[in-house]
């Protein structure tokens, strides 16, 4: 995995930080589940497996500090719950996410639907869109067809 063109111990390095075993574990856990949108205690629940040692502290910490230097991105899906996932490199914008109000099921649409809307945003205000977040809320496939 590479950040901004640099491998991750590089990067940590960069940004005054150590590769601990704690803190390769957590990132092991969410490589593994890229594209999934993992709580905290539920990457304490991976990270635990490899690592018994572990506490929920460390990986609070761990994922506070990730989240500060932009190797995650914190999502809210409106369940009372932050969830995280990680930033990928060649991503200009966040991906959008569909979210089923009946089971909680959370899609991600690839590709970035509002470029046009953006560039509409920054000629008529004079403002320069860095990024969005956007949710969709409605009912998934399964839950549709009842």
């Amino acid at each position: 995995m590479t950040i901004k063109g640099m491998d991750l111990k590089e990067f940590l390095k960069e940004k005054g930080c150590k590769l601990t075993t704690q803190r390769r574990a957590v990132l092991d856990v969410l490589m593994e589940h890229k594209g999934k949108h993992l709580s905290t205690e539920e990457i304490y629940e991976y990270v635990k497996e490899k690592c018994p040692e572990i506490g929920l502290a460390t990986v609070y910490r761990t994922v506070q500090l990730f989240e500060e230097i932009k190797i995650i991105d914190r999502l809210n899906f409106d369940d009372g719950c932050s969830r995280y996932e990680l930033i990928i490199d060649n991503e200009e914008h966040h991906h959008h996410h569909l979210i089923c109000e009946s089971c909680g099921r959370v899609i991600e649409v690839e590709e970035d639907l509002l470029e046009e809307l953006e560039e509409r945003i920054e000629s008529k205000y004079y403002f320069k869109v860095k990024n969005h977040k956007v949710k969709f809320y409605g009912l998934c496939q399964k839950c549709g067809a009842d």
